[in-house]
């Protein structure tokens, strides 16, 4: 099964078509919206980073506030991705991988932006009285397409076991037993029962514990790689050399590192970069689809945000850790504990950091996706089935610490990759919503928008001001 698996995401799933769909789709939004994420990115800054201490407008329409939205979103993609993954992409793919990552995070940027705006556009709200959205109601509303807003939710809860949970508790337990020997079946018991309590709470409590505890993690987390690289200084202008030579010719084989080629390099850093972004996979939109906002463009930006500073930040740091470290030639290590190694060599305790930031990450995840699956889930069998839902994600929780997931990683990436298929085909037939929705923002981008939420208001609003 594993050996199926593998096979179906590197040749089909994750192969050269899916290469061209998530690329392809960045660059035709990109060249539609004539880049304005880039030449307005000043104003993109300005309505994210700028505003997370500002008071909220009380007349926005939305369950959260923007930052509680982005938080829920970046407790999803901030997890083991930004840790293990970057480990395990360079170990598989050579330093060149970090070059295609950085690719899939700048057309990802565009991509995030687009499908966020559509999820705020197209959302309604449910029984009771919450807004819910996302690529599930901009494929059935906006393109009539029911069956693949379906396939679209049954794809998301399946994942969300693997890459939303499992590999998540797996992570989790792993670093406590090797940090702390904490047996895994403690760890499954504790936190099967903390993810219980949060996700019975709601959006609500999942945002108000995303909007604590993703800052306190992230900064802790950049901190202690601020403080490798210094010491690893004189090693990182020769660290980029590798990620920009290697990106085009491929790496060889060096001490235990099998080599790879420019191809291979390419697949490992695009894949591995939606799997911690998640641009074009349509999870994070469902988040952002609850934010308290004016224009749905303006949240977009929020999503343009959140994919900067996953990958260009987080992943970005992590990278340069583990070359300037040189462990990643290293055959003997496995990609966690080439991570911990990096951290730990250079300063004391350096390992600890790292296993509690990823305690942390991957706790934030499984909340995060719990919420995701949840509304897919909604979306397709109702309130009822939800409860069911509930106790066997809990349970999966439990399953996840205290076992060997390698078929869970393959099917991580399976389940990613069938998620991402409609989401894209539906960004890439919606792109003319898109580029209206974008040029009236950014044509006057300080204007507050009364009841401007949905497409449907907006163009009455902007019907009606015409008329004035």
């Amino acid at each position: 099964m594993v050996n199926l698996i593998t096979w179906l995401n590197n040749n089909i799933i994750w192969g050269i078509p899916m290469l061209v769909l998530m690329l392809g789709t960045g660059i035709l939004l990109t060249v539609r919206t004539k880049g304005v994420i880039f030449t307005r990115f000043g104003t993109v800054m300005g309505n994210t980073l700028k505003t997370i201490f500002k008071p909220q407008q009380d007349d926005s329409e939305g369950t959260i506030t923007p930052f509680q939205a982005v938080c829920t979103a970046l407790a999803a993609t901030v997890g083991t991705g930004n840790i293990v993954g970057i480990a395990l992409a360079i170990s598989v793919g050579g330093p060149g991988a970090i070059f295609w990552m950085w690719v899939c995070a700048i057309l990802g940027m565009v991509t995030k932006f687009c499908e966020t705006t559509l999820a705020v556009a197209y959302r309604e709200k449910n029984e009771q009285g919450q807004f819910v959205g996302g690529p599930m109601y901009y494929i059935s509303k906006g393109l009539g397409w029911k069956k693949s807003a379906v396939a679209f939710c049954i794809f998301a809860v399946i994942a969300s076991f693997g890459v939303g949970n499992m590999v998540q508790a797996n992570a989790v337990s792993g670093g406590l037993e090797s940090a702390f020997s904490i047996p895994t079946f403690v760890t499954g018991i504790v936190l099967a029962l903390l993810v219980a309590l949060v996700i019975i709470g709601g959006i609500q409590r999942i945002s108000a514990i995303a909007e604590r505890l993703v800052p306190f993690m992230a900064i802790m987390y950049i901190l202690a790689a601020v403080v490798v690289l210094v010491i690893n200084a004189e090693k990182i202008p020769a660290a980029f050399g590798m990620i920009f030579k290697d990106a085009f010719t491929g790496t060889a084989a060096i001490g235990g590192f099998a080599g790879s080629t420019m191809m291979y390099a390419a697949r490992i850093g695009v894949a591995r970069g939606v799997f911690t972004n998640e641009a074009g996979l349509g999870s994070a939109p469902i988040a952002h689809a609850c934010a308290k906002t004016d224009h749905p463009a303006r949240q977009g930006c929020w999503g343009a945000f959140e994919v900067f500073f996953d990958t260009i930040v987080m992943c970005t740091v992590t990278a340069l850790v583990i070359l300037t470290s040189g462990l990643w030639t290293n055959s003997d290590m496995n990609s966690s504990a080439m991570s911990l190694a990096a951290f730990g060599n250079a300063i004391p305790g350096g390992e600890y950091v790292v296993s509690i930031g990823l305690v942390l990450f991957a706790f934030a995840t499984i909340i995060a996706w719990y919420y995701y699956a949840e509304k897919a889930l909604e979306y397709i069998a109702g309130k009822k089935a939800v409860r069911i839902y509930q106790a066997v994600f809990v349970l999966l929780v439990f399953v996840g610490c205290v076992s060997e997931i390698k078929l869970v990683w393959e099917l991580a990436d399976l389940f990613n990759g069938l998620m991402a298929i409609p989401n894209l085909i539906a960004l890439v037939a919606l792109s003319a919503t898109i580029v209206k929705l974008t040029k009236d923002f950014f044509d006057d981008p300080k204007t507050i928008r009364p009841n401007t939420t949905s497409f449907h208001s907006f163009l009455k609003f902007k019907k009606s001001s015409k008329k004035k």
